[in-house]
């Protein structure tokens, strides 16, 4: 067995599966604070991209300048989306707000292809392509730099959960009634987590968008993020990075074995594979809180 070989799988592996985790974020920011999966999370991290490519491409800005903008459009569309469509269905049974997201996930797609089209457009961050050789092992520089990126969000946010304002978002997340009755704005906290959530897309949506580049298939990552929230534990920020190095550990060394075996795809299947055992074996994930409750 080629030990480096295997060794650079792993490692590239890893850096793949923290840009999973940049969607993953996403998605345990909005469920800490509302308990509700986000299936929308592919499409504002295709939303994203496209802003930041509208602002930069189309209307001239430096990369340094249309970056924040975006975040801070994205910002607004965040909280705006959760006041408009997601407000008017508190206290629906949850699946009713889980088709929502999924509602909101389809019309963004063809939002953004009645605009921009369905050509893939390139991001051209003026990252280097040039091989980078840790020893003997190749890496990936955009890879990298994303994983640099969310490795910062993380930190970030385990900050800002330990914050007054996270305490809150976690304090709804536990008891939206309790909250409220201590006088926590539980509409204004979900309206937070949804913002913040989109600021995040931004961030996936210009690396995933710099690797293989910007159209509707940017959305369909958003499988890869859903498995490492799940399997890290949709509540655990730590256990979205964990998972997604994980995840990209199993999924760049086991489909390196299985290609050749299948003919090729092997990827998603693995994917699917985890997902599926995960709900199955340990359905609160790695780091999950497990809530035991009494009949």
């Amino acid at each position: 067995m080629d030990w480096i070989f295997l060794s650079e799988l792993a490692i590239n592996g890893a850096l793949t599966g923290l840009l999973y985790s940049l969607f993953a974020i996403g998605l345990v920011l909005i469920y800490k604070a509302s308990s509700v999966p986000n299936l929308a999370q592919g499409g504002l991290t295709m939303v994203g991209a496209y802003v930041v490519l509208a602002l930069s491409h189309d209307a001239g800005l430096p990369l340094w300048l249309a970056i924040p903008l975006a975040a801070v459009i994205m910002f607004g569309l965040g909280f705006g989306i959760e006041r408009v469509a997601l407000r008017r269905l508190a206290g629906r049974p949850v699946v009713m707000i889980l088709m929502m997201t999924l509602g909101l996930d389809i019309f963004l797609r063809g939002t953004t292809l009645a605009i921009w089209g369905g050509t893939s457009r390139s991001m051209e961050l003026g990252v280097s392509y040039e091989p980078l050789f840790l020893g003997d092992i190749f890496v990936s520089r955009i890879h990298l730099v994303g994983a640099g990126v969310a490795i910062g969000l993380f930190v970030a946010f385990m900050l800002f959960f330990r914050s007054r304002t996270g305490i809150k978002l976690r304090a709804i997340a536990d008891d939206y009634m309790a909250s409220w009755s201590v006088g926590i704005s539980v509409e204004r906290g979900v309206g937070l987590s949804w913002a913040l959530a989109s600021v995040v897309a931004v961030a996936a949506g210009v690396i995933w968008g710099e690797i293989q580049g910007v159209d509707q298939a940017l959305s369909l990552l958003l499988l890869k993020g859903l498995t490492v929230a799940v399997l890290g534990g949709l509540d655990s920020i730590l256990g979205a990075v964990v998972a997604g190095i994980i995840l990209g550990i199993i999924e760049n060394v086991g489909s390196d074995f299985l290609d050749p075996l299948v003919g090729g795809g092997s990827r998603e299947l693995i994917v699917a594979a985890v997902l599926i055992l995960t709900v199955m074996i340990r359905p609160h994930g790695l780091f999950g809180r497990h809530d035991i409750e009494r009949v």
